[in-house]
């Protein structure tokens, strides 16, 4: 495979990546605004609307899976040479909309881990995936071949 090759072949799998992260996002955005909301209510706490959270948690979902295309879009047409992120970097950056969610509606944070805190001093719910597959299962696949093949695209542009 030759490095123009194996640059498309990074292109065509990172645009692939990025239409289905986006597709996920907005439910992954609601999921972890009821996973929490579920949890407050559990410990007997509640929200005064919860129809209204889950309706904010929605638009919130959806003004992060336009967020998270435009920042994808532009990581999968930047050479790989100049890539500075990652499309988990490009969802862990949303995490403030459900975070925001949450706030509004009057839930406490949880207790983190500090090293959890330090790294996303901002995600008072631990909301920020470790991972893709976090997002939604079907991503896990998809994203192993964009780090395999940006690996590869990499590699072969700097071999001696």
């Amino acid at each position: 495979m030759t490095s123009s090759t194996a640059d498309q072949q990074l292109a065509g799998i990172g645009v692939q990546l990025a239409d289905a992260v986006v597709a996920a996002v907005p439910g992954w955005v609601v999921g972890a605004v009821v996973t929490v909301l579920d949890a407050w209510e559990a410990a007997g706490h509640s929200v005064t609307d919860r129809h209204a959270v889950l309706a904010e948690a929605a638009e919130a979902g959806q003004a992060a899976g336009t967020r998270v295309a435009a920042e994808l879009c532009a990581l999968v047409r930047t050479d790989v040479d100049a890539q500075r992120s990652t499309p988990l970097t490009a969802v862990r950056d949303i995490v403030s909309l459900p975070t925001g969610v949450l706030r509004r509606a009057g839930v406490a944070p949880v207790a983190r881990d500090p090293v959890a805190e330090r790294w996303h001093p901002g995600d008072d719910y631990g909301l920020a995936p470790a991972s893709l597959a976090a997002v939604s299962p079907d991503l896990a696949d998809l994203a192993l071949a964009w780090g395999a093949a940006k690996a590869i695209a990499h590699r072969q542009r700097h071999e001696d």
